[in-house]
C-alpha cells in the first residue's frame, strides 16, 4: 500500500480494530437532544457519498460492499427527503403523483449519480432501514437495485428481520470457507443469427457495448456488482426478421451465456452456459402449448409492468395489463364468436389469467395501503427473485390444517376460512398462521396443555414449524404473524384473499365477509370471456 493519498483514510482491520470500537462506544445519540417539534439532523446522503468516494479511489473494480444502517430520513445535506420541521410530513404516493414531494426529485438525482458510480466501480450498496417512519428508500431504490444490494425494512434494530438478514449476508461456504458472495460480474449473451436480445430484467446494468446480438438495449453485455446463489436475471429475445431462413420451423437456434465474476477471495471464474431450441410456427399449437410456462410468463409480465410503472400512472399500467390479457385469451382460447359461455382455455394456459388477476390486486400495483418506501421494497424484491418466489408474491399460497388429515392446499378465497381449521398463509413478505375461532377458543382454554389432547397440541405446532422453515430460506426473512379469526392482525390475510363474499353478497350464511368493492376472481373471468369472444382483439 502506497503511503499518502486515499490510504490515509484506510488501514487493515487488525491495525485499527481497537480505535474503531472505541469510536463506536463513544458515539452520542442526537435524538435525546432534540425537541418534539424537530426531527434529528441526519445527513445520510453525505455519509454515503463519503463512503462511495473512499472506495472509488481505493478499491475500484475489486469488489466492495457499503452497508448503510439508517434509523430515519435524511433531513440535511444531499439526499434530503424531508425537513427537520415535524410539521412537514413525509411524502406519500399522492404527493409523488402530484409533484408535491419537494425534496424527492433532488434526492433521486443525487442517488442516480451514486448509482452510476456504484455500477462503474463495481460497488454494492446494502441498506438496513430500521425505523417506524420512512427513511427515503423510494429515492435510494435505483442505486440499491442496480448494484444488487440487500434491502431490509424493519421497525427496530432488535427485530429478527434485521439480525437474521445481517447474519445471512455474511454466511460462509462450508466447502472452501469463503463468503457466499461474488463481485464484479459481467454476463454476455451470444445468439444465433436472426435472434437478438431485446431486454434484461434484474439486478444488472447495461455496459453499453454495441453488438449484433442486441436489438434494443444497446448491448449484449450486462454488469452485476455482486452475485449469489439466488441471483435471477430474465432476458427477452426477438426475431430480427420474421421471414429469415434461420427462423424457419424445425430449425435450431442457440443462446449462450458467458458469465465472468470474482469470488470473495479474489479468484476469477468464467461460466459458459449454452442451450439450443427449435423454432416452431404459431400453427403448431400443441407444441406451443407444451412449451408455454405460465408461471415464468407471469413473472416476466410482472417485471415489465414494474418497468412501465416507473414512467406511467398505475391505472394506465393496469389497463395495459387487462388489454394484454384479453388479447391473450382471444388468441389462445377455444370459443365461438360472440358466445361467452363457449369460451375455454386449455390446461396449459388456464392458470395465466388467474395470476394476472392477483397481480392486479398485489401491492406491486395497488399502492394505496403502503408507503412509497414499502412499495419500493416490494418492487425491488420482485425484480430479482426467481419464478417460484415471484409466483408466491403474486398469488400467495394457502394451506389448511385440521384433524381430518395432513395439511392440504386450499383456494386463496374468503370461503377457505373455517372455524375449526388453521391456515398457513405465505405471501413471501409476510407469513401468517391464522387460527379459526373454534381453534382459538380451545387454545385459550389451554386444551393443548392437557395430555389428553395431544393431537390438538400437534395441530397447533404443525403450521408454526412449517412457517419457521419458510423464514429460514429467505433473506430478508418475511414478517411472521400469528393471529386468530376476527382479530385485527387477520387483516394481513384478508387483504389478499379473493373477495368472493363481500358486504354486498346475498345469502352469506356463516361465511366471513370482505368489505371491499373489488371484483372477485369469478367476475373477472366472466368479463374476460365476454371480451375475448368479441371481434377485434386478435
Amino acid at each position: 500500500m502506497k503511503q499518502g493519498g486515499i490510504n490515509r483514510f484506510l488501514v487493515p482491520n487488525a491495525d485499527n480494530e481497537f480505535n474503531f470500537l472505541t469510536v463506536l462506544e463513544e458515539l452520542q445519540s442526537e435524538i435525546g437532544n432534540t425537541d418534539f417539534k424537530h426531527r434529528p439532523r441526519r445527513a445520510t446522503g453525505v455519509a454515503l457519498n463519503i463512503a462511495v468516494s473512499l472506495l472509488e479511489g481505493w478499491s475500484s473494480n475489486s469488489g466492495s460492499r457499503i452497508l448503510l444502517f439508517v434509523g430515519g430520513p435524511a433531513t440535511i445535506g444531499q439526499g434530503k427527503v424531508v425537513s427537520t420541521n415535524l410539521e412537514d410530513s413525509m411524502r406519500s404516493h399522492r404527493d409523488l403523483g402530484n409533484n408535491r414531494a419537494h425534496h424527492s426529485q433532488k434526492a433521486e438525482k443525487f442517488y442516480k449519480n451514486i448509482e452510476d458510480t456504484l455500477v462503474s466501480k463495481g460497488l454494492v450498496l446494502d441498506v438496513f432501514a430500521c425505523s417506524l417512519d420512512q427513511v427515503g428508500v423510494h429515492e435510494m431504490k435505483p442505486a440499491i437495485e442496480a448494484s444488487g444490494g440487500l434491502l431490509v425494512l424493519a421497525e427496530t434494530y432488535e427485530s429478527d428481520e434485521f439480525i437474521k438478514s445481517l447474519q445471512r449476508l455474511f454466511t460462509f461456504n462450508n466447502a472452501d470457507g469463503i463468503l457466499k458472495m461474488c463481485f464484479n460480474a459481467t454476463l454476455e449473451v451470444i445468439t444465433s443469427p436472426k435472434l437478438k436480445v431485446s431486454q434484461a430484467f434484474g439486478p444488472c446494468s447495461s455496459l453499453g457495448h454495441k453488438s449484433s446480438y442486441n436489438k434494443q438495449a444497446g448491448t449484449s453485455t450486462w454488469k452485476m456488482c455482486t452475485l449469489n446463489e439466488k441471483t435471477n436475471i430474465a432476458f427477452l429475445f426477438e426475431l430480427s426478421n420474421q421471414s429469415a431462413i434461420g427462423a424457419q420451423p424445425g430449425t435450431a437456434f442457440v443462446i449462450q451465456f458467458i458469465t465472468k465474476y470474482h469470488k470473495s477471495d479474489g479468484q476469477a471464474r468464467v461460466r459458459v452456459t449454452t442451450t439450443a431450441r427449435r423454432w416452431i410456427d404459431e400453427s403448431q399449437f400443441q407444441e406451443l402449448k407444451a412449451g408455454f410456462d405460465q408461471e415464468a410468463s407471469a413473472a416476466i409480465i410482472a417485471r415489465i409492468a414494474l418497468q412501465k410503472v416507473s414512467g406511467q400512472d398505475v391505472l394506465d399500467v393496469i389497463t395495459w395489463l387487462e388489454h394484454m390479457l384479453v388479447r391473450f385469451a382471444a388468441k389462445y382460447g377455444d370459443y365461438h364468436k360472440e358466445v361467452a359461455e363457449s369460451f375455454q382455455l386449455s390446461s396449459g394456459f388456464s392458470l395465466f389469467p388467474q395470476l394476472m388477476f392477483y397481480l392486479r390486486r398485489s401491492p406491486f400495483l395497488q399502492v394505496s395501503n403502503n408507503t412509497p418506501d414499502e412499495t419500493a421494497f416490494f418492487r425491488l424484491m420482485l425484480n430479482r427473485e426467481g419464478v417460484a418466489e415471484t409466483v408466491v408474491m403474486i398469488q400467495p399460497t394457502l394451506f389448511s390444517y385440521s384433524f381430518d388429515g395432513p395439511p392440504r392446499p386450499v383456494l386463496l378465497d374468503i370461503n377457505s376460512i373455517k372455524a375449526n381449521t388453521i391456515l398457513l398463509f405465505d405471501a413471501f413478505f409476510v407469513v401468517v398462521v391464522h387460527c379459526g375461532s373454534m381453534i382459538a377458543q380451545w387454545r385459550k382454554l389451554n386444551y393443548h396443555n392437557d395430555p389428553s389432547y395431544e393431537n390438538f397440541k400437534k395441530l397447533l405446532e404443525a403450521p408454526v414449524i412449517d412457517a419457521q422453515s419458510l423464514l429460514m430460506e429467505r433473506n430478508p426473512p418475511p414478517k411472521f404473524i400469528q393471529c386468530d379469526q376476527h382479530s385485527s392482525q387477520a387483516r394481513f390475510l384478508l387483504a389478499r384473499l379473493n373477495p368472493s363474499v363481500t358486504h354486498r353478497s346475498e345469502n352469506v350464511g356463516d361465511s366471513d365477509l370482505i368489505f371491499t368493492d373489488d371484483m372477485s376472481l369469478q367476475v373477472f373471468i366472466d368479463h374476460l370471456q365476454e371480451l375475448a369472444v368479441k371481434d377485434g382483439y386478435i
